[in-house]
């Protein structure tokens, strides 16, 4: 008689996932707006818990501002050159964000010289308050940003490429 075949509709809402989840790749953006969103908030609480309007104010700019402004640099150099140089895919995945984290508190520190001194010689800054503030805030920053970025950039190439030299076969 009718010999019409209609679809299943139970199919895809009964269907049998696999349990491994699928690798996510390495995306900029999002690595810039956890990097500023983390420490922002975490510092923005450290202010509301101890009432300090500074430590508040800062925690939206020379906190986040510097841990997105590293994030975003670092990103993209890993991004373009990263991949090409031997010893960061080969070394250890702690060995490369143990080096990038110092070199990005490094970083925090060379920018903190910079604004309070540098900056401090070109223009009047003794009546800002936040220049006290980068000596702590540009390094720290600069770590965490540096930490966060390298973490997720190596987890991203070496889910993605696996390579013999880190303990996962291709």
């Amino acid at each position: 008689m009718n010999k019409t075949n209609y679809p299943n509709q139970t199919d895809g809402a009964y269907g049998i996932k696999p349990a491994v989840s699928k690798a996510k790749s390495f995306v900029l953006w999002r690595e810039v707006v956890m990097a500023y969103a983390a420490p922002a908030i975490m510092a923005g609480i450290g202010g509301l818990v101890t009432a300090d309007k500074g430590l508040q104010l800062g925690a939206l700019t020379t906190i986040g501002g510097t841990s997105a402004l590293v994030a975003l640099m670092l990103g993209l150099w890993l991004q373009s050159r990263g991949g090409r140089n031997q010893w960061i895919i080969g070394t250890p995945h702690l060995g490369v964000v143990a080096m990038f984290a110092l070199a990005g508190a490094w970083f925090g520190l060379f920018a903190a010289w910079v604004t309070s001194d540098l900056l401090g010689d070109m223009i009047s800054i003794n009546h800002l308050a936040w220049v006290g503030r980068v000596w702590i805030d540009f390094p720290l920053s600069g770590f965490i940003a540096s930490t966060i970025v390298t973490w997720r950039w190596r987890l991203a190439v070496t889910t993605n490429f696996p390579f013999k030299g880190d303990g996962k076969r291709g």
